[in-house]
């Protein structure tokens, strides 16, 4: 019973398929999944290895096709298809000119691996992006620029500097008596803002030119408005004189002298008259003259050797001023042409009563010396004469010789003549001046002046008085005396000529209010001393006939007007060296 058993066991279990664990089944379709992933991973990455940095399939810069290639075929191609494009200047045009902004210059770059970048080139493991690579749609992409901002706002500048101008008003003068209009100008000024962003968006794109950002100014009035009030304005005040009412008279101011006076200005979008008055001034002097009448001071004449007083007379003149404000109100209405004008008077410096209490009524010095016949005396002394007539000094006042004739040059009027030159006879301008120097000064030594200073000749000159003679030399050596008294002094000089038969004259006469009795004394020669002889071959040699030199002194006395009673005595030491004899020769051996 037993075997049976085994034996039906047996036989069921030969017969059926024994059934497989679950676990197996799952571990072969994960096996299987595993390979299809491994698969999978290798077309990945052969993908990758393939296209994976390539610019996508169909991907255009600026027209041309970079699509498909390596990040550095792509940059390459670029470079080399728009490396013109790149250096294309960016051009812009205003009132028919054209400004080029120079990229090289400007800071202005094409970016290429940047422009690629964009583009999708470059490693990237994205499946979509493979599949652009090899089916994508066609796209296109903007070039990248590079912009060095000071670089092209320098040349923006550039530009300004060519294209700004300040706007300029017009504005009216008057040449002759034509109205002239200088015309306005248009101010012009780039944005250079605009002008910056405008040369950032053209560059690599516009190939043509770009209108050049610019602002204008219009000037307040324009040319057919300046025109139109010089026709209904300017015309009108020109057109005839202007009558200067003044007191008394009425004179007519013609255009040809006012007008060139005038002149508009544009101020605050308006027309402003604008009067010159230098120039009315210079244009008008002939009828200012007719006006003016200048002040003349009191003067001192001779009349029949007396000295009159010639009373001073104010003077009536007329401002250029005032006929600057005539010519604004015939300006402002040119149909009222008759204006007003007022004067004033002008009071002289030197008045009448002045010069009355310097007491000028008598003479009280008179002096004469004369001189053998030079044409060069005649001019010298006449000319130093010349200017020492007339002079009126004051009391306390100090004359000076030097300070009134002046230096003695051609151009002040002297000629040359013998002088005294270190102790003997030469030639220099001015000879002779100093018998007017003598003679002036004898003329304040019999008046009473007190000598300041005076200097005699080095040796003594015979037809001058014994002791009371002087000479000058420019500017060190001058005859100086001051007018002490409390009256003023007035001086008269003049020269009657020598001739070949003649003798010439030099007087010198002062008039005051006579203040002392002068007399004049004079010692006996003494303390005598021996002339050299001198030889000098030179060309400038004067010969002279030597003699001897000596001491005198010379006496002033001092006393009131009719009174014997001496108030004061003054001595003057004078010593004369030899005059030497002068040989015109070489010494003798």
């Amino acid at each position: 019973m037993t075997g049976t058993n085994r034996s039906d066991e047996w036989t069921d279990t030969i017969g059926a398929e024994p059934a497989r664990p679950r676990g197996d089944r799952r571990r072969w379709w994960w096996i299987g999944l595993g390979v299809l992933a491994a698969v999978l991973a290798g077309l990945y990455v052969t993908a990758y290895a393939m296209v994976g940095d390539r610019v996508p399939h169909g991907t255009k810069v600026a027209g041309i096709d970079i699509g498909g290639l390596a990040p550095d075929d792509a940059r390459a191609k670029l470079a080399d298809r728009l490396v013109g494009r790149a250096a294309r200047p960016v051009t812009f045009e205003y009132a028919g000119r054209a400004f080029n902004v120079d990229p090289a210059t400007a800071g202005l770059s094409f970016d290429a691996e940047q422009t690629v970048q964009d583009a999708g080139g470059g490693r990237s493991w994205n499946p979509l992006r493979m599949i652009d690579v090899l089916t994508g749609p066609e796209a296109s992409v903007a070039p990248v620029t590079r912009v060095d901002d000071d670089a092209l706002a320098d040349a923006v500048t550039a530009i300004a500097d060519r294209v700004d101008t300040t706007v300029a008003e017009g504005s009216i003068r008057v040449r002759g008596v034509r109205p002239v209009i200088s015309q306005p100008a248009v101010g012009r000024q780039v944005d250079q803002s605009a002008t910056v962003s405008a040369a950032q968006q053209a560059y690599f794109r516009e190939t043509g030119g770009i209108p050049l950002p610019v602002k204008e100014q219009q000037p307040s009035l324009t040319g057919s408005e300046l025109r139109a009030f010089v026709d209904s304005r300017v015309t009108a005040i020109v057109s005839g004189p202007i009558e200067l009412a003044l007191p008394g008279q009425t004179l007519p101011l013609p255009p040809r002298q006012f007008a060139p006076s005038l002149s508009w200005q544009v101020q605050d979008g308006a027309l402003v008259l604008r009067v010159d008055e230098k120039v009315l001034g210079r244009t008008t002097r002939t009828t200012l003259g007719r006006i003016d009448d200048k002040p003349q001071n009191a003067s001192l004449e001779l009349r029949d050797d007396r000295p009159v007083v010639i009373p001073a007379r104010p003077g009536v003149t007329v401002e250029a001023a005032e006929i600057a404000d005539a010519v604004r109100a015939v300006a402002q209405n040119p149909g009222e042409r008759k204006v007003e004008v007022g004067t004033s008077v002008e009071r002289a410096d030197v008045r009448t009563r002045d010069l009355k209490r310097l007491g000028v009524k008598e003479q009280v010095g008179d002096f004469v010396t004369y001189f053998p016949y030079a044409e060069y005396r005649n001019i010298n002394q006449g000319r130093a004469a010349e200017l020492i007539d007339g002079t009126l000094v004051k009391p306390g006042e100090t004359f000076s010789f030097n300070g009134t004739v002046g230096e003695r040059t051609e151009e002040n009027g002297f000629t040359k003549g013998f002088i005294i030159s270190n102790g003997v006879f030469a030639e220099d301008l001015g000879g002779g001046v100093s018998q007017v120097v003598t003679t002036t000064y004898n003329a304040a030594f019999f008046a009473g002046m007190d000598d300041i200073t005076h200097t005699p000749h080095s040796f003594y000159i015979d037809r001058y008085p014994l002791g009371r003679e002087a000479t000058v030399a420019w500017p060190t050596v001058d005859l100086k005396w001051r007018n002490s008294t409390p009256y003023g002094v007035l001086a008269h000089a003049w020269v009657v000529p020598s001739t070949a038969s003649s003798s010439g004259e030099m007087h010198v006469q002062l008039f005051s209010t006579k203040y002392w009795d002068i007399t004049a004394g004079v010692s006996d020669r003494y303390a005598f001393t021996s002339p050299r002889t001198r030889y000098d071959p030179s060309d400038t040699c004067v010969a002279n006939t030597g003699y001897g030199g000596f001491d005198v002194d010379v006496y002033r006395y001092f006393r009131k007007p009719g009174s014997s009673n001496l108030v004061k005595k003054e001595t003057d030491h004078v010593v004369y060296t030899p005059s030497d004899s002068v040989v015109c020769s070489v010494p003798p051996r």
